[in-house]
């Protein structure tokens, strides 16, 4: 039997193009490395390529461009909860639908895109919900935080030198006006950049 005959082959394209479009997702919430990137372009251009072998269904693009658009306004939105969740429901349904038979309906088994829906909108709630909170989140780790908390000088300060004071569980280089011996609590007054 000839694989481009194959009934699986509509189903191995739907889910390169759902790989494809889950990668994309991730390279542009994490771009840089160029690895995810790359792959989304080999696993989008395989079921791009399928297209010639296994006729496609030029309605499906609708869905698919409406996925797309909800996907980029969920990265501009406050409520990206909504829109990746529509974003997610489009891309697959147009993926469902992009591979059709030859007699018409669609080629895809109706189990797979249903099971792969279920894990395209989790994958979109969990994973690119939180990356895209986390990418928003102010940070945790505030260095304004030390002031006016008291610490304990680790050693001396001078005018002429500077020595380290431990304050709000961290090692500080520190300055003063006056001599401060090793062993002395301090109030931390004010910070110019980590010191």
């Amino acid at each position: 039997m000839n694989v481009l005959d194959s009934p699986l082959l509509p189903n191995l394209l739907y889910l390169s193009l759902m790989a494809g479009l889950w990668l994309s997702a991730l390279a542009v919430l994490s771009p840089g490395t160029g690895v995810y990137e790359l792959l989304a372009v080999l696993a989008l251009g395989l079921a791009g390529l399928g297209t010639t072998v296994v006729p496609p269904n030029p309605w499906a693009l609708i869905p698919l461009a409406l996925g797309a658009g909800f996907y980029v306004v969920s990265l501009r939105r406050r409520q990206e909860g909504i829109w990746l969740g529509l974003s997610a429901l489009m891309l697959s349904a147009g993926s469902a639908f992009l591979f059709r038979r030859e007699g018409g309906g669609p080629a895809v088994n109706p189990w797979l895109a249903l099971l792969t829906t279920v894990l395209t909108v989790a994958y979109f709630w969990v994973v690119v919900r939180q990356s895209l909170a986390s990418q928003t989140a102010r940070p945790s780790l505030d260095p304004d935080r030390v002031l006016g908390q008291v610490g304990e000088v680790r050693t001396a300060i001078t005018p002429e030198d500077m020595g380290s004071v431990y304050v709000g569980g961290e090692l500080w280089t520190a300055r003063a006006r006056t001599a401060i011996p090793a062993g002395s609590p301090v109030r931390v007054a004010s910070r110019e950049g980590l010191i």
